[in-house]
C-alpha cells in the first residue's frame, strides 16, 4: 500500500501561519515613518514599541511551550492565531505611546508559542528524514513572506492609512484559523485521511513526541548544558536579525540617504537572501555535519557585516548585508531541529526556552539601539558593532554543540 500524503496539508499549514506571523510582526517596521509622525514619538519611544511585542513574546513563550507539550498543538495553536489577530487589528486604534506599547505587548502575548508548536506538530507529523527539509522550507517561506511584507505594507497604507491596514492584515490570520480548525487533528491516527502506511512512516515521530503525563523532567532538561548553549547562541542570532525587521527601514532612510520607497525595496534583501540560507541548510546532504553549517555560517555573519561598515555606496552594502543573512540563516533549520533532536517528548517546551531568549534579545536590541541612536545623534556604527560580537558569540557556540550525537537520557525516557 502506498502512504497517504496527508502530512504534506500540515506542512502547507505550517508554512501559511509562519508567513503570517512575519508579515504581521514585519508590518511594524514599514509603519514606523507614519505613525512616529500620527503619535508624536521619537527614536527612543520607537524603539520602546518594537520591544514591547518582543519582550511580552518572550515572557509567555515558554508558558505557551509547556501547553503545547500538555494539551496539545490545535488546542493551543488555535487561540495563539485568534488573540494575536485581534491585537494586530488593534493596533490601528492605538492613540498615543501608552497605548501602542500597551497593545503590541498584548500583541506579543497572542503570538508566543506558535513557533515551537508549529515544531511540535512537524516533529509528530513527518519521519525523521522529512524533518528538517519542512524546517528549511518553512523558515524560507517566513523569510520570504517578510521581504514581501515591504511593499505589501506600503501599498496597503497607501490605499487605506496603517490603522487600517492593521485591519486588513488581522483578517488573513482568521481566515487560517477556520482552515485549521476543521481540518487537523494533533495525532495523526485520528485523521481520516492517513491510511495504514502513512501511520506506519511516522510511527516513530509520534512515540517521539508522545507526552506522558508521569513522566518528569523538563526542567531539568532546560538546565542541560547542551540547552543553555542553544538557548544562548540563539539569542545572539536573534540580536542580529531584530535589525532587520526593526531598525533597517529607518537606517536606510536616514544614514543612507534613501527615499520611502527605495528603502522598502532594499530592506528586503537581508529576509530574501534569509530565505534561500534556510532553504540551501535543509537540502543540504546529511553527510555534512550541521554543527560545522552553523559554525561557518555565523563567522561568516560576523566577517560580512564588518565589511558593510566599509562599503559607502547604498547597492553594494545592502547586498553584503544580504549575505550575512544568508550567512546566519543556515542555521536556522540546524537550530529549530536541535529542538527536537534535544527534547524529544519535550520538544515545544526546548523550543520555547530557546525562541524565549531570541526575542528577549528582540527586545534588547531595539530599545538599545534606540537608545545608541538617542545619545550618539545618530551613529549606526556602535550598533552594528554589537552585533558582529554577537554572531561571533554564535559561532563559538557551536563548537560545543552537537545535538545530532547527544540526545539527553532524560528527553528519551520521556517518550518511552
Amino acid at each position: 500500500m502506498q502512504a497517504s500524503r496527508a502530512r504534506y496539508n500540515v506542512v502547507a499549514l505550517a508554512i501559511g501561519l509562519a508567513v503570517l506571523s512575519y508579515i504581521q510582526r514585519v508590518a511594524i517596521s514599514q509603519a514606523a515613518g507614519p505613525i512616529s509622525r500620527d503619535l508624536h514619538l521619537n527614536k527612543a519611544q520607537m524603539g520602546l514599541v518594537f520591544g514591547a511585542f518582543a519582550l511580552s513574546y518572550a515572557l509567555f513563550e515558554l508558558p505557551a511551550g509547556i501547553l503545547g507539550d500538555r494539551l496539545g498543538v490545535r488546542r493551543v495553536l488555535l487561540r495563539i492565531v485568534m488573540a494575536w489577530s485581534i491585537f494586530t487589528a488593534l493596533t490601528g486604534a492605538a492613540w498615543n505611546i501608552v497605548s501602542l506599547c500597551v497593545i503590541r505587548f498584548a500583541f506579543g502575548a497572542g503570538e508566543a508559542g506558535c513557533f515551537p508548536n508549529l515544531t511540535r506538530m512537524l516533529s509528530a507529523w513527518l519521519p525523521k528524514r522529512e524533518r528538517v527539509t519542512a524546517q528549511s522550507l518553512m523558515w524560507a517561506c517566513t523569510r520570504w513572506g517578510g521581504a514581501a511584507t515591504p511593499p505589501l505594507v506600503l501599498a496597503a497604507i497607501s490605499l487605506c492609512g496603517w490603522r487600517w491596514a492593521f485591519v486588513a492584515f488581522a483578517a488573513l490570520g482568521l481566515v487560517w484559523c477556520a482552515i485549521f480548525m476543521f481540518w487537523f487533528k494533533d495525532d495523526p491516527a485520528q485523521h481520516p485521511s492517513v491510511n495504514a502506511a502513512e501511520l506506519e512512516l511516522l510511527e516513530s515521530s509520534r512515540v517521539l513526541t508522545r507526552h506522558q503525563e508521569a513522566a518528569p523532567g523538563w526542567p531539568s532538561l532546560l538546565l542541560t548544558p547542551q540547552v543553555l548553549i542553544l538557548v544562548t547562541q540563539y539569542f545572539c542570532f536573534s540580536f542580529v536579525w531584530y535589525f532587520y525587521i526593526t531598525w533597517l527601514p529607518t537606517y536606510l532612510r536616514e544614514a543612507r540617504g534613501q527615499s520611502p520607497s527605495r528603502a522598502a525595496a532594499l530592506s528586503v534583501l537581508p529576509l530574501l537572501f534569509g530565505g534561500f540560507g534556510s532553504l540551501i541548510s535543509g537540502l543540504m546532504p546529511l553527510r555534512i555535519p550541521r554543527r560545522a553549517v552553523a559554525f561557518f555560517g555565523f563567522l561568516g555573519t560576523a566577517i560580512l557585516l564588518f565589511v558593510f561598515t566599509r562599503i559607502q555606496a547604498v547597492v553594494p552594502a545592502m547586498i553584503c548585508m544580504a549575505f550575512a543573512s544568508f550567512c546566519s540563516d543556515l542555521t536556522m533549520p540546524i537550530s529549530w531541529n536541535a529542538c527536537v533532536e534535544i527534547g524529544g517528548a519535550y520538544t515545544a517546551t526546548v523550543a520555547a526556552a530557546m525562541n524565549m531568549l531570541g526575542n528577549l534579545a528582540g527586545f534588547i536590541a531595539p530599545v538599545i539601539g534606540g537608545l545608541i541612536l538617542q545619545r550618539t545623534a545618530g551613529n549606526w556604527n556602535p550598533l552594528i558593532y554589537l552585533m558582529i560580537g554577537a554572531a561571533t558569540i554564535s559561532a563559538l557556540c557551536w563548537l560545543y554543540l552537537n545535538p545530532e550525537r547527544t540526545i539527553p537520557k532524560i528527553a528519551v525516557d520521556a517518550a518511552i
